[in-house]
């Protein structure tokens, strides 16, 4: 089965993709195109669904660059692909600008942020939850595209496929941890059942983005959670009480 990416003009003419679960030889929970080695499935067939993610962007599969992510807000600046049998960096983001390697960032609801400056050749991947984009890694990326040469003015920014606000319910400690850092973060939040909330995570996302004062900053509009054909959902799979979940991955590369 073909694999089926979804792309974004304003990261043109740059090889790109948010990749949707189908095409990928994972069954069951898993089906289709699980990309994540910290879950579950069988390794050998993560790998091989790593190996078409590489090949549909046209290098080979030890180019295809992920983290050992920790909803954190570091970025790791990439001068070559990493090693075989070297450790992942625990970060939630990558820059470079060396062809040849594919920035990837896995996801199951969180926002996957991909960055593109073409006129420096300089990109970057991130995976932004909520705890990552509030503690500052959509800045933290641009900061570190800006070092290899980018200009804000001339990035553009892309979220893919991630949780809609009608999906997300969240707690009144949740809300509290947002007001805290900044008492206009309110507007993202909508008024749920029984006191509890709506958050907009990708309206955050660019609102941040757009704040950073990147040239474009927009998002795919797919929720992960409402559409189980094409998405893997963490919080999906916790309501349908599933022993785990697959994960997605969004890659770029010059």
């Amino acid at each position: 089965m073909t694999l089926e990416i979804l792309t974004a003009d304003s990261l043109s003419p740059l090889r790109h993709g948010f990749f949707t679960r189908r095409g990928g030889a994972s069954s069951g929970i898993f089906a289709g195109l699980n990309c994540g080695p910290g879950s579950s499935d069988q390794s050998e067939t993560v790998r091989t669904n790593r190996a078409r993610v590489a090949q549909a962007m046209a290098l080979p599969p030890a180019s295809l660059v992920t983290l050992n992510q920790v909803h954190s807000a570091t970025a790791v600046t990439l001068e070559q692909p990493l090693p075989a049998d070297s450790p992942l960096p625990q970060a939630d983001a990558l820059v470079t600008a060396t062809p040849g390697i594919v920035l990837a960032i896995l996801t199951a609801d969180c926002q996957p942020v991909l960055f593109a400056d073409p006129e420096a050749g300089v990109i970057g991947a991130a995976h932004a939850g909520w705890r990552g984009a509030l503690s500052g890694v959509l800045e933290n990326t641009l900061d570190a595209m800006v070092s290899l040469g980018a200009t804000r003015d001339n990035i553009n920014a892309v979220i893919g496929p991630c949780i809609s606000q009608r999906a997300y319910e969240v707690g009144p400690e949740f809300l509290e941890d947002f007001m805290a850092e900044d008492t206009s973060y309110a507007r993202f939040f909508a008024n749920g059942q029984d006191g509890r909330y709506q958050f907009d995570l990708p309206g955050f996302g660019l609102h941040r983005l757009r704040a950073a004062g990147v040239a474009d900053a927009c998002w795919t509009g797919h929720c992960t959670y409402s559409n189980p054909q094409m998405f893997y959902s963490f919080r999906r799979s916790v309501h349908e009480r599933q022993a785990d979940y697959g994960r997605l991955i969004s890659a770029i590369r010059l």
